[in-house]
């Protein structure tokens, strides 16, 4: 699908750090030159970008050893329209509606200029087209956290038949995880944990059996299960995996079997999910609170920081 794109400023508005600390006390809404393009990328006006936990632990300098430099423009996911293409570009032309995950690597050298802002520059290679069914909300939603969800089932060696945990059910990655576990790969039993008010919410995502963490202990349950996919840092996860499977787990401690990783974003690997995407049997699952409009960013991080989200806090860019 392609989209009329404007005459490209040489100013653009985006949010910006320049040094580390809580969003009130950082975050500064300022007028930037439009990022430089090289030969590989495409200039992405942005019309949607979201929010992702791995966005305030740099912020608040957790990963400062292996960050880019400051001033720092926040953001890794992204939906917009191409504006202009590097002359290395051969699959993306100016007025393509694409999303993806701008940063390669997560936490070496991730983007200087994220994608809080009316552009943003893009490898070729990261994005793909927005399925068309989706907006570019729905879209600016998936791209780092689908991905997170489908290389741990990928590098967990998932089978169609085999069980799952997701432990943080109703989280960015893990209301993903769950879809992509019993639609994707086959799983014949998906479980998943989750607080109280959003027990209807999991089970709506394809879980078979949903347990509330307030209530039950998942070490309790006769259940095993050939991958446990840990979202939220949960030690005790890996005492329920079955002899020979194993644990994704993306923060916290890790015991055996479990393995931690790190999301190499790949244009690719979206294009893998297009057409569950676009049939409707992976959906985005974005909080209700959102979208946030691009004046409260610092809304949304403190948001997204109290821990209470479910699915993904996304940005609407207004142009």
């Amino acid at each position: 699908m392609a989209s009329t794109v404007a005459a490209i400023p040489s100013l653009h508005k985006a949010w910006v750090y320049k040094e580390y600390g809580a969003a009130k006390d950082v975050l500064k809404l300022e007028e930037l030159p439009v990022p430089p393009l090289a030969p590989d990328q495409v200039l992405v006006k942005v019309h949607a970008a979201a929010l992702n936990p791995v966005d305030f632990k740099r912020r608040l300098g957790k990963f400062k050893a292996t960050d880019s430099d400051l001033p720092t423009v926040p953001g890794y996911d992204v939906a917009g329209v191409v504006a202009k293409v590097g002359s290395e570009v051969s699959s993306l032309k100016q007025g393509d509606e694409v999303y993806g995950d701008i940063s390669e690597f997560a936490l070496d050298k991730p983007k200087q200029w994220g994608s809080i802002a009316q552009y943003t520059a893009v490898e070729e290679k990261l994005l793909a087209i927005k399925p068309r069914n989706l907006s570019f909300i729905q879209a600016a939603s998936l791209p780092l956290a689908i991905q997170t969800a489908q290389e741990g089932f990928d590098k967990a060696k998932l089978r169609a038949g085999q069980s799952v945990l997701v432990l943080g059910g109703a989280g960015g990655v893990g209301s993903l995880a769950i879809q992509l576990a019993k639609f994707v790969y086959g799983a014949s039993l998906v479980a998943a944990t989750t607080s109280t008010p959003k027990l209807e919410l999991v089970k709506s995502l394809g879980a078979d059996i949903v347990i509330d963490y307030k209530e039950k202990n998942f070490e309790d349950m006769p259940e095993r299960y050939d991958v446990v996919f840990d979202a939220v840092g949960e030690p005790k996860g890996t005492n329920v995996v079955k002899e020979g499977g194993t644990a994704v787990v993306l923060t916290g401690p890790v015991n055996p079997p479990g393995f931690r990783f790190v999301v190499t974003s790949n244009g690719s690997n979206l294009v893998r999910l297009k057409d569950f995407l676009e049939s409707g049997t992976v959906k985005p699952v974005i909080d209700p609170k959102g979208p946030f409009d691009f004046g409260s960013v610092v809304d949304a991080f403190c948001y997204l920081e109290g821990g209470r989200a479910s699915g993904k806090v996304v940005i609407s860019v207004l142009q």
